[in-house]
């Protein structure tokens, strides 16, 4: 396996650890504040927003290059 391919998986994988560990965040965070169903589910949307914003731009970019 080439280093780039090897930099290229490793990337993918720990970003997707970081997105997994952000997500036990919000969770955690709603509930040690107690926010309920409809606080979590407000919690999940807002800042799961800029994950969403971060897959769209690496389908967009990935699209746009041809891969």
């Amino acid at each position: 396996m080439s280093p780039e391919k090897f930099e290229e998986l490793m990337m993918t994988a720990m970003i997707a650890g970081l997105i997994a560990f952000m997500a036990f965040i919000v969770w955690d965070l709603a509930k040690k504040s107690k926010a309920g169903r409809f606080g979590t589910m407000i919690l999940f949307l807002a800042l799961g927003l800029g994950v969403l914003g971060f897959v769209i731009k690496t389908l967009v970019i990935g699209g746009l290059e041809g891969v």
